[in-house]
């Protein structure tokens, strides 16, 4: 992740277009969060 990629997701968040965006956590991690082993729960 670049420091360009970060402040776009910041920039998204503070401008109008976001304004429906409500109680969301915004990974900017490439997409490794996907990637994560979760326990089944099972």
């Amino acid at each position: 992740m670049s420091a360009e990629e970060v402040a776009a997701a910041i920039g998204y968040l503070a401008s109008p277009a976001a304004a429906s965006v409500t109680g969301t956590a915004l990974a900017v991690d490439g997409g490794m969060q996907g990637l994560r082993l979760r326990p089944d729960g099972g």
